[in-house]
């Protein structure tokens, strides 16, 4: 397991080729179902299974881990003390912790997730892409095709940030402002291969007199593209947690904070891809001879 730096700054996450990842939850079917999906995702993984904080701690001792993953309510605590935990050991300062809860997004709108949570997931989407999700995680693999549409009116932040898209395979469209984006989904409307980009991802403050909320806005109600069709990643340094729940309830599906960190802005992007195209597959299965449409 190696760590890396950039500009003299730990990155927060640990890569390794055969990961450890902690999952705790109080059910033991739980720990068993993510723990065998993981294998699968993760041939060479070590899953350490604890169904509460006094298992959790006890394992943290013996050897660090890569990745943990906890549900929010424990028999004996909560994934947020168990986040705080994790921060105190100074192995795993910068390891990820992801809580899985049935109402994560309650809990991100609301912003009830503190500091020491590195992300969420909402256990609606299943186990599989649980494990899809973390992969995200300890080993990003780039999604063939994925195009991405980009607005930045920084010149310097947009180079490094198509940098970062490009490096994970990801197609990048850069425009500098709301109206260009608008005026790029306008075009790509209507025909076979709309919205015309996978996903946007888009700063909040941009010049011109429209900003990434109305561009939002727009894509959700103009448009009319839902959470799966056009994921939306928006970008802020703003930490005023009723702008960020603004955000979140226009139809966001999440925000990076600024300063962006390259794996949890690959990570997010990735994840988001992914579940649009599970989506949409099982809409495409839906939609069969004999068989139900499919919700996204």
């Amino acid at each position: 397991m190696t760590s890396s730096k950039t500009d003299g700054h730990d990155l927060r996450h640990l890569v390794s080729e055969s990961p450890r990842i902690m999952v705790v939850d109080g059910s033991k079917l739980v720990r068993k179902l993510i723990g065998d999906v993981l294998r699968k995702e993760l041939p060479a993984v070590e899953v350490v299974a604890c169904a509460g904080l006094a298992e959790a701690r006890a394992a943290l001792e013996q050897a660090p881990v890569d990745l943990v993953t906890t549900a929010l309510v424990l028999p004996d605590g909560d994934g947020l003390q168990l986040a705080r935990v994790v921060r105190r050991a100074a192995v795993q300062r910068y390891v990820p912790v992801i809580v899985v809860s049935g109402d994560a997004q309650g809990h991100l709108e609301s912003r009830r997730f503190t500091e020491d949570v590195t992300d969420y997931f909402d256990k609606a989407n299943g186990h599989q892409a649980l494990a899809t999700f973390i992969r995200g995680y300890v080993m990003p693999e780039p999604i063939p095709g994925a195009h991405v549409l980009y607005v930045e009116d920084s010149r310097t932040v947009a180079l490094a940030t198509r940098r970062m898209l490009q490096s994970h395979g990801m197609e990048v469209t850069h425009v500098i402002s709301a109206e260009d984006a608008l005026d790029w989904l306008r075009e790509w409307r209507g025909s076979d291969v709309a919205p015309g980009a996978d996903l946007l991802l888009t700063d909040v403050y941009l010049k011109g007199e429209l900003s990434g909320r109305d561009l939002l806005q727009a894509v959700r109600q103009e448009f009319g593209y839902g959470k799966r069709r056009l994921p939306v990643l928006v970008m802020t340094g703003d930490d005023n947690r009723v702008n960020q729940m603004g955000l979140l309830r226009d139809g966001a599906n999440d925000l990076v904070l600024k300063p962006i960190e390259e794996r949890l802005l690959v990570t997010k992007a990735l994840f988001q891809l992914r579940l649009a195209r599970i989506g949409r597959t099982a809409e495409n299965a839906g939609a069969a001879p004999g068989g139900t449409t499919g919700q996204t």
